[in-house]
This record gives structure tokens, C-alpha cells and sequence, in this order.
């Protein structure tokens, strides 16, 4: 049921009044540099300003399984949970993640723009509260690429002027959009015809004029080595593996931004929570995902805030003391010809597709 403005007003009032919420909480997340950029971000001036005691969980990679086993055994002992967009939609689908209207239960930004604004396309679901920008990008070698390095996507089917082996991701997602664009195809006409045969085998055929030159990946590390190996001159992966490689390892690599994918990681709030329990998940979602919070993590990570306000305040890196807006995916000068990764389409044709691409790079 939708969690309505008047519900809402009385968890607010409860909240203000000091009523009875939990005094202990468990976050999910992924572990890593990322779970590092939440805890000081959120997690640890959440705990200042609060004393509530935060478990720190790294099972998101398990998240709707484990939310699924949870409510048949009715243990539920997650409070906030850290997924992917697309999984996010499923739990919702499901009934396992609540319901949110994002105006009343999240900040404003600092000017009045009520949060559904702030965010805009970002909400891709009724129980999803974004919270990072991540892309499929594509990084090339300084050393390789001559005196014209790169500025389109389409550079990569370009083996004339960028002679050399290319390494892309061994599946459907983001080639079969990136074969279409450079091929001619609108990119609003892009998803439409991949809904077709004959768009995906436009697409295959246009994927069949670098096939001999490409190296398929599956782990988002093996571009980056391969990369820092220079054994291909440019190579698809997510933005954040390329901030390493450039910024922390100081290889002579760039970053091309142009097509780059949007994908979303967010919160969610399980259903079945005692009322205790659901007034501190909102409580902090609301803390966490304020402006300034979501602008504070970009100090620890390269994934771009998914508020516009935010965007603004992007600052130096916490440790390396490098200005990260250049490095955020969502900054206006990396933005200018963006997708945000279709849910709903990949969702409905993926297992189709993804078999179609399997057996044509098998031929």
C-alpha cells in the first residue's frame, strides 16, 4: 500500500516528539572502497549525531534471495539495504521493499526543490531511493591513440584511425546500444529497434567489423589490466575501475565519457519492519541521502551524487586531494551524450538478446 503523506506526517511527528525508534540498525552493502565511502559519509556523522550503534552487512551481491528467505522464515533482521536499480524494481515488484514517496520522506534540496525534482530520472521505482551514478565507460592509452585521442564512443569501431585490439564486455549490454548509435541509429530509436530481430542483427553486423579485434571481458578488472599491460588500446568498464587505474595507479590512461551507461546503486527499506525499526531506516535514508551527504561521498569514491544540488558541491577527494568533479559521471562537461541503462527493457528481452549475443560470439 502507498505510503501515504498522512502516515508519513505521524512517523515524521513521532520522530521530532522523541518516540520510541530502534537504537541499533544493520546496513547492507557491498564492502570495499564503496562501504568505505558510506561509512564515513553517512554511517559515521549519522552515529555522531545520533548515537545509534550501525551493523555493517556486505551481502548486497545476495540481497533479493536473502530478503526472500527472510520473509518466508518472518526474520527479518536487514533495516536498509543497498541494491542496483535493477534489482531494486524486483524487490519492489515483489513486495518486499516499501513503498516511498520521495518528497515527504527525503530532504529538499538547500534551495526548496522537493527531492522528486532533485533527483529526477534517477527515481526508476517507487521503492528505490538513488543514491550513486556509475557508468560503463570506455579508457584509452595516451601512448596509443596518436595525436587525436578519442572524443566519440564510436572510436571504438573506428580500427582505422585507432589501430589495435579493444577489450568489451562478453555480453549484450552496451555494445548491442553502442553497435546501434554508431551505426546511424537515433538514440531515442535505439531501444525500439533492439525490440526487433532486425535491429539486433543490425547491431551483431556492426559488432562483426571489429570482432577480430576485440578482447571479451568478465570481470570489471580484466580491462584495466589489460589496459595498464597496453595490450589494447581502449577498453569498455565501469568508471570507477578507471578512476583507480588513472588516479591511484597513474597510468597513462584517459577517460573517453562520451555514450557512457548510467547505472544506479540505491537504498531500500525492507518490508515487515516493527515501527521502531521503520522510523530509524527512514530516519537515516533521510540523513544519508540529503545534499550535502550525497555530495560527501564523491570525497571517497568516483560515483557521481544522483541529486542535481549535489552535483554542485562535489569537492576534493578525502585522501588523494585531487578535485573529483572532473571524475564524476554525472558532471555537465562528462554528460553531454549520456544513456541511463533501460530496466525495463533489459528486463523484458535480456535472456533473448543475451542468448542471440552468446551465439554469435561463438560463430
Amino acid at each position: 500500500m502507498k505510503f501515504t503523506k498522512t502516515v508519513f506526517a505521524t512517523a515524521a511527528l513521532s520522530l521530532f516528539a522523541g518516540l520510541a525508534l530502534a537504537e541499533e540498525m544493520t546496513i547492507v552493502s557491498w564492502g570495499g572502497a564503496y562501504s568505505k565511502s558510506q561509512l564515513k559519509a553517512y554511517h559515521e556523522p549519522y552515529t555522531a549525531n545520533t548515537g545509534v550503534t550501525i551493523i555493517n552487512d556486505e551481502s548486497a551481491g545476495t540481497a533479493v534471495p536473502k530478503l526472500r528467505a527472510m520473509k518466508e522464515a518472518g526474520n527479518l533482521t536487514w533495516d536498509v539495504v543497498d541494491v542496483e536499480a535493477g534489482p531494486a524494481m524486483q524487490l519492489c515488484d515483489e513486495g518486499l521493499a516499501m513503498e516511498i514517496d520521495h518528497d515527504f520522506m527525503l530532504a529538499d534540496a538547500p534551495d526548496g526543490t522537493l527531492a522528486s525534482n532533485d533527483f529526477g530520472d534517477f527515481i526508476v521505482s517507487d521503492c528505490f531511493i538513488p543514491q550513486i551514478v556509475y557508468s560503463y565507460t570506455v579508457g584509452y592509452r595516451n601512448d596509443m591513440v596518436g595525436s587525436t585521442p578519442p572524443t566519440s564512443i564510436c572510436a571504438i569501431f573506428d580500427t582505422e584511425t585507432y589501430p589495435g585490439k579493444r577489450s568489451l564486455k562478453k555480453g549484450a549490454l552496451s555494445n548491442m546500444e553502442w553497435a546501434l548509435l554508431c551505426d546511424g541509429v537515433a538514440k531515442a530509436d535505439i531501444y525500439p529497434m533492439l525490440e526487433t530481430a532486425a535491429g539486433q542483427d543490425q547491431a551483431l553486423a556492426k559488432l562483426d567489423t571489429i570482432k577480430d579485434d576485440v578482447i571479451w571481458w568478465s570481470a570489471g578488472a580484466d580491462t584495466p589490466q589489460l589496459l595498464a599491460d597496453g595490450e589494447v588500446v581502449m577498453g569498455s568498464t565501469f568508471n570507477g575501475r578507471l578512476f583507480a587505474l588513472i588516479e591511484e595507479q597513474n597510468q597513462p590512461v584517459s577517460m573517453l565519457w562520451d555514450g557512457q551507461i548510467y547505472d544506479l546503486d540505491g537504498w531500500i527499506i525492507p518490508t515487515g519492519l516493527s515501527p521502531e525499526r521503520q522510523a530509524r531506516a527512514l530516519h537515516y535514508v533521510r540523513f544519508a541521502t540529503d545534499t550535502q551527504r550525497l555530495a560527501d561521498q564523491s570525497r571517497w569514491i568516483s560515483y557521481g551524487p544522483t541529486r542535481a544540488s549535489s552535483a554542485l558541491l562535489v569537492d576534493k577527494h578525502a585522501e588523494l586531494g585531487i578535485d573529483m568533479a572532473p571524475h564524476m559521471p554525472t558532471d555537465p562537461a562528462n554528460s553531454t551524450n549520456t544513456f541511463l541503462m533501460n530496466y525495463a527493457f533489459w528486463a523484458d528481452y535480456k535472456d533473448d538478446i543475451e542468448s542471440k549475443f552468446q551465439a554469435w560470439l561463438a560463430k
